[in-house]
């Protein structure tokens, strides 16, 4: 009988991407598998500034990174949420940010008690009662304990794919700086059975990560894996990146800026600005798309700009035969709401969950596809929900994100919404109900009743109850400091 059993692990390309994976199973399984990691410095990675979202920070504890010195190394701010900007109409903002609102009963959600109370015109905006909003509001953040904050980070990609690389290094990873000439299959299964590099040398493995980035070496160019494209519900398909000197101190939120035909962002680190603008070609050429970005960057450039051509969409299969693809190998959808590296997070802490360190079953390859299809396919939903409710009619763009036909699951969602101020979550889903709660509301959606529960809660004891928690969380957030003082007391990084 063959011996199937999981030993050398090739991973091929670097980034973000290939350094967790190759971090997290060296740190969790390093001692029974031989781990190399395999890119050329010739191949440049997508990586420009990036924002994150609250799980990073358990994938960090695991990986033993603590965070003033990750922040220091990333050149990293706080991110308590996203402040979007003209997205329900031209004009309007509002906040997505981390965290809860208010307080619950056993039967009702909070949006219950806060719908009837803005009915009767005592309820102020439902972000007033969650601490993450109003500190992000006031530029405040800390880490003390009267005033727990859920949040994230703004980050240098680049960097943050530096130090991943020290430390999957430092749990034994074998690096080669190489070029891939050759994807060998084995002629009987059409498992992977060897990377043949530009030198002729052949690397050996059982197991392959792909992380070769949009052009999925690997998993299509070799297994064809198939693609799921969802250009028809998420219409933008290029993005245009610079980098730029700050003008002020840094936001502890991430800005999304919706123009004509796409959306910009601005994203704060320490010492500089990641600026950009995602878009749909079919509406603004590459030109259009500069010159309105470079109308709104502020403060002098540091990088050239750059454009990156994507396709939304995922895999059909994450993991095809001995192949696991993770990162944008296994998909894209933008960055509106962060999610590029929790998507990895994600693909890696599956993948040590049903590692196959006997030999590759398709029990485990089947679960591992379904419960990424669930993940990716909410995060998807999450996306197409800014685009598709809003009011704006002002351009092409708009009025077909208005009028296209949305997916199934959505459609359930916003239903539930609207008719009856509901929502749910989950296990295998990402956003909880507050972030839905905060986008369908910002976006206009306005339910037509609430829980009949609270209507035993009296007017008097209705405001009572919702002032009570605005205060309390008026009380809490006044200790924090200024976001600029907490990073300088924290993990400030050197200047460039």
């Amino acid at each position: 009988m063959n011996d199937q059993r999981i030993r050398k692990v090739v991973i091929a390309g670097g980034g973000t991407a290939g350094w967790m994976t190759a971090a997290t199973l060296a740190k969790l399984l390093g001692k029974t598998l031989d781990i190399k990691l395999i890119e050329s410095e010739e191949i440049g990675t997508v990586g420009v500034g990036e924002a994150t979202i609250p799980p990073l920070k358990w994938q960090h504890r695991l990986l033993s990174i603590r965070e003033p010195e990750f922040l220091h190394a990333v050149q990293g701010t706080f991110k308590l949420g996203i402040r979007f900007e003209n997205w329900r109409d031209l004009g309007g903002r509002y906040f997505h940010v981390f965290g809860n609102s208010g307080r619950s009963s056993g039967v009702a959600e909070f949006q219950h008690f806060w719908l009837r109370g803005r009915k009767l015109g005592i309820a102020g905006e439902f972000g007033e009662y969650c601490k993450e909003w109003a500190a992000a509001r006031s530029g405040r953040f800390g880490l003390i304990l009267n005033c727990i904050l859920d949040y994230a980070y703004h980050i240098d990609a680049s960097l943050y794919a530096k130090l991943l690389r020290d430390t999957a290094e430092g749990y034994g990873v074998m690096r080669q700086e190489a070029r891939i000439a050759q994807v060998v299959q084995d002629s009987c299964n059409g498992f992977i059975s060897g990377l043949r590099l530009q030198s002729g040398q052949l690397v050996e493995g059982d197991l392959f990560i792909d992380c070769t980035g949009f052009r999925g070496l690997l998993i299509e160019q070799t297994l064809n894996a198939g693609y799921e494209d969802w250009g028809h519900w998420l219409p933008c398909d290029s993005a245009i990146a610079v980098q730029a000197e700050p003008t002020e101190p840094p936001r502890p939120y991430t800005r999304a800026i919706a123009c004509e035909a796409g959306w910009q962002w601005r994203i704060p680190l320490q010492h500089r600005v990641g600026n950009g603008i995602v878009y749909s070609t079919r509406h603004w050429s590459d030109d259009e798309a500069r010159t309105r970005l470079l109308d709104n960057v502020r403060g002098r450039l540091v990088t050239e700009p750059r454009v990156i051509r994507f396709r939304a969409g995922q895999r059909r299969r994450h993991w095809h035969r001995n192949c696991v693809a993770v990162g944008l190998a296994s998909g894209f959808i933008e960055p509106l709401e962060s999610t590029s590296i929790h998507l990895i997070q994600r693909s890696v802490t599956r993948l040590v969950q049903m590692f196959p360190n006997k030999g590759i079953r398709e029990s485990d390859v089947l679960e591992f596809n379904r419960q990424m299809r669930v993940e990716t396919d909410s995060v998807r939903d999450f996306i197409i929900l800014h685009y598709h409710v809003t009011e704006r009619t002002d351009s092409p763009f708009w009025r077909q994100c208005r009028m296209m036909e949305i997916p199934d699951s959505l459609r359930h969602r916003i239903e539930l919404f609207r008719q009856g101020g509901r929502v749910f979550k989950t296990s295998e889903e990402l956003f909880g109900e507050t972030s839905w709660l905060q986008v369908m509301l910002g976006q206009g959606l306005v339910p037509e009743q609430h829980h009949p529960a609270v209507n035993s809660m009296g007017n008097e004891e209705l405001r009572d109850f919702l002032e009570g928690i605005r205060d309390e969380v008026g009380n809490a957030v006044d200790r924090l400091p200024d976001h600029q003082r907490f990073i300088d007391d924290y993990c400030k990084a050197p200047a460039d």
